[in-house]
């Protein structure tokens, strides 16, 4: 079953995301990034951006990722509730949806630097689920 959760990292978020595919895992990452800032569930999905990142490695290609919703959410005042993510070997192509920032539904708690490199993993765990982690800088 797909999910998303935050780990805790000292003064920074840990965001894991697990899914049957790759694809999903990468979702769901991105659905606990914007969970650092307010709950992915009141982000209507009015609005959508395409996004798409090549990288040297599965591991690198998540911090790519998360780094390119973390740009378009800064420079569009936006913030992304859904995520349709299609991965072929290194390349990602991506929807992502969504709608400006309102403060006053979203009340947003922190503003996302970036993803990092800290606790990088990409790899199925035991059960053959795909995890796709990292710590976001607030």
């Amino acid at each position: 079953m797909p999910s998303w959760e935050h780990f805790p990292h000292e003064a920074d978020i840990g965001v894991r995301g697990r899914g049957e595919t790759l694809d999903i895992a990468f979702e769901q990452a991105a659905l606990g990034l914007t969970a650092v800032v307010t709950d992915p569930d009141l982000v209507r999905n009015d609005e959508q951006v395409a996004i798409h990142c090549e990288a040297p490695s599965l591991d690198v290609l998540l911090v790519d990722w998360l780094n390119a919703l973390i740009y378009e959410m800064t420079t569009r005042s936006m913030l992304f509730g859904r995520f349709q993510v299609n991965i072929d070997g290194l390349r990602l192509s991506a929807k992502a949806e969504g709608e400006r920032v309102d403060r006053k539904r979203h009340e947003p708690v922190v503003e996302p630097k970036g993803a990092t490199f800290t606790e990088l993993r990409v790899s199925r765990d035991e059960e053959g689920q795909w995890v796709a982690q990292c710590v976001i800088d607030v």
